[in-house]
């Protein structure tokens, strides 16, 4: 017998969300161009990088606005939980696009470092990376709500924080090779801008990663549940345990549930809400699915690979 239980869910306001990222498209499109022309004319990797960076931001805030769109599709018959990963896709896909973008930085850098330092306009330098920490700036102030309750939303979001702090790094260096000559800084920044990339990329690409291939929270103890569920009178056994994230909102829980005695499905459901009410306020699940068992001979143990 399966129960499905919802209690309360965030909402996050998919027309706002999808309004702040189209912002943010035209403003990474904006700063990229300019990047490239003043890149090319001054001579800077660093700025060249940058903007590279910046036309990442571009093809990610893209899929994360594709996702908000499927996100919001109603469920069908062949398509049972809707578009409800769709986000955490798109989480992952930016994630790792952060990461390829920093190897290919590196590998840049560290060729220019093995090369004769060209002379660089740093005026041009100078001046391109304040409209990339201004208009970044924006952007983030734009997706910063959203993306403490969104991995899709906190993708977008690290691509313009770390793009903001990469035009903030390009900046100083635009000023010491100003003031100081030392263009080698170009290069030291670009290395420094790609391992702060793989840094905050990691992380998202990890988490993102453990949601879609269905792996328990790292928030939830499984065998505490178990246990929680045992001082529950007239159950038995769990095993056949499964929990998995859905997305940022939904937790998931299927077991089953032998029981001491033969009951009534009204008793039954009056069990399953004890259960559904347990697990929600212990360990934040919201989802259940129980299949009630009596004297059944099947594997009793609490994980059962199918």
């Amino acid at each position: 017998m399966g129960h499905n239980h919802a209690h309360g869910h965030q909402h996050n306001h998919p027309d706002l969300k999808g309004r702040n990222l189209l912002i943010s498209i035209l403003l990474n499109i904006i700063i990229t161009v300019a990047q490239v022309i003043g890149g090319l004319v001054s001579g800077s990797l660093s700025l060249l990088s940058d903007a590279l960076h910046n036309f990442s931001d571009v093809l990610s805030l893209i899929v994360s606005y594709i996702a908000t769109l499927f996100a919001k599709k109603e469920a069908s018959t062949n398509k049972t939980f809707g578009y409800k990963r769709a986000e955490i896709i798109a989480a992952f896909v930016n994630s790792a696009s952060l990461i390829v973008v920093a190897i290919i930085l590196i590998k840049e850098a560290v060729e220019r470092f093995l090369e004769a330092q060209p002379v660089i306009q740093s005026n041009i330098v100078i001046w391109l990376s304040l409209l990339g920490i201004v208009a970044n700036g924006l952007s983030v102030l734009l997706l910063k709500k959203d993306a403490d309750s969104n991995m899709n939303m906190k993708s977008a979001y690290l691509h313009l924080l770390t793009d903001m702090l990469a035009s903030v790094a390009v900046l100083i260096g635009g000023l010491v090779m100003k003031f100081y000559e030392l263009y080698w800084v170009d290069a030291l920044l670009t290395l420094i801008i790609a391992f702060y990339l793989i840094y905050v990329g990691y992380d998202l690409l990890k988490t993102s990663t453990r949601v879609l291939m269905l792996f328990t929270p790292n928030t939830i103890e499984v065998n505490k549940i178990v246990e929680a569920l045992h001082k529950i009178d007239t159950i038995k056994n769990v095993h056949h345990v499964h929990i998995w994230q859905l997305n940022e909102d939904e937790i998931h829980l299927e077991a089953h549930i032998d029981f001491d005695t033969d009951i009534r499905l009204s008793e039954f459901d009056a069990i399953l809400e004890k259960i559904e009410e347990e697990v929600f306020h212990k360990f934040g699940i919201n989802h259940v699915n129980i299949q009630p068992e009596y004297d059944k001979v099947d594997n009793k143990q609490i994980i059962v690979q199918d």
